[in-house]
């Protein structure tokens, strides 16, 4: 089963949405691990070393692009797939999101769980 071996790391300050997503992929059979804000996000990631990060932009503490920004600047960061899961649209998104390498960019409101869940496998494969 492909997502036997995977490792996903939320990161989201609304724990209602990030527990429903871990739920989600837990039930999948994901290795799941949620961070609040980006500094904790990129602590996780450290440690936990994901395949995959769901990130938010918008957060308190660290915004997500700045802790995307600082997790490229790592070698045991440069290349972990990312998913933006966001409400804010690509329009006004922080420029410097396009120069960091994102798999993906969601708004959440746009996407159902289960959309998402598919976008992740392909991002997986």
């Amino acid at each position: 089963m492909l997502n036997q071996k995977y490792k996903i790391a939320i990161i989201e300050d609304e724990h209602p949405i990030a527990d429903m997503y871990r739920f989600k992929l837990e039930n999948e059979g994901f290795l799941v691990s949620v961070a609040y804000n980006g500094e904790e996000g990129l602590m996780l990631c450290e440690t936990f070393m994901p395949n995959l990060i769901l990130l938010d932009i918008r957060m308190p503490v660290m915004s997500g692009d700045i802790m995307l920004e600082k997790l490229r600047s790592t070698n045991w960061g440069k290349d972990i797939r990312v998913i933006v899961l966001t409400n804010i649209s690509k329009d006004e998104a922080p420029l410097r999101l396009r120069l960091l390498n994102v798999d993906r960019y969601i708004v959440k409101a746009h996407h159902t769980p289960k959309q998402i869940l598919e976008i992740i496998y392909e991002v997986l494969r």
